[in-house]
């Protein structure tokens, strides 16, 4: 006989809804209606545009002529757009500065912001408490664009790209979320770190860091999101045009002032569209962020249960 092993009546289902408190109540069938109408509009206010800049740019001139424009419902799909774009020019050499500028920006802000929010977490630390002060200053106080303009100049860093890094690499805000999370952790386990003979910076590397692993995910997609996105002092620092990232040409392209070496021959004769140009540019632009984030988002998630320190 083949022994039947009964599973546990109340064990709960892994695809099932955890279970409601009892002083919360059941939600009436109107309101999941309602919730269910907001947010299919919401999705539709955030989707449509999207799906218009996306179809647009994968349309011939042809067909955005015969819509007037934007294009809504395609017919055809072409990559003539994208494949101008990523065949060797202005806009490659831009995605590669964008991409580069990001990867060192986020590195070198991400490891600043960690040493600094970590010394000030710690009560101890020499000078915290007037650091903390004058870093509070700064969220409230600033010199200005024109004292901005004229350090920049002075430290020699026009036509640099780490003009584009140094002006805006360290967030006030940024440093004070880490240094909230970080003096959330337990100093039971700092302190039996230091009996053992770890010093700040291995405490840091292997205690603190890996239980924030949450907020660290946070603070880099934040400083990754504003670096990708930075065009401000591209356009006050660089004068050579070979130098602007992305977000620069795109802005020249939907503003026609000047289009992308290569480009401009393709237009004029009447192969590629203007249009679809721009909207293409803008999928490029846009296209990294909506691919990392669900990645960060599980990210999050995990890095929350990981950094959970019951008392």
């Amino acid at each position: 006989m083949t022994a039947v092993i009964e599973q546990p009546a109340n064990k709960p289902r892994p695809w099932a809804a955890p279970p409601r408190p009892p002083w919360e109540e059941e939600p009436s069938k109107a309101g999941l209606a309602g919730k269910g109408i907001a947010l299919s509009f919401a999705c539709l206010a955030i989707l449509f545009p999207l799906w218009i800049v996306i179809v647009t740019s994968l349309s011939s001139r042809k067909t955005i002529d015969e819509a007037g424009g934007l294009v809504l419902v395609p017919k055809g799909i072409t990559f003539i757009a994208y494949q101008e774009l990523l065949s060797g020019g202005q806009v490659t050499r831009a995605a590669i500065v964008s991409v580069l500028v990001t990867l060192v920006g986020t590195l070198f802000s991400m490891a600043v912001s960690v040493l600094c929010a970590y010394g000030l977490s710690r009560s101890g630390s020499l000078g915290h408490r007037w650091i903390l002060m004058t870093l509070l200053a700064t969220m409230f106080f600033s010199a200005g664009l024109i004292p901005t303009y004229l350090l920049v100049q002075s430290l020699g860093l026009m036509d640099s790209y780490l003009a584009l890094i140094l002006p805006s690499a360290i967030s006030v805000f940024n440093i004070l979320v880490l240094r909230g999370f970080f003096m959330g952790i337990s100093q039971e386990l700092i302190d039996s770190a230091r009996i053992d003979g770890a010093g700040d910076f291995r405490i840091l590397r292997q205690i603190v860091m890996p239980l924030s692993r949450a907020v660290l995910a946070v603070i880099t997609l934040f400083y990754a999101v504003g670096y990708w996105s930075a065009w401000f002092n591209a356009s006050l620092y660089l004068n050579d045009q070979d130098m602007m990232p992305l977000q620069n040409v795109m802005i020249q392209l939907v503003q026609k002032q000047e289009a992308p070496v290569g480009l401009g021959q393709a237009i004029k004769t009447g192969q590629l569209s203007g249009l679809a140009v721009q909207m293409a540019v803008m999928v490029m632009a846009l296209l990294p962020v909506a691919v990392l984030s669900p990645f960060v988002q599980r990210h999050f998630k995990k890095g929350m249960l990981t950094g959970a320190v019951k008392g």
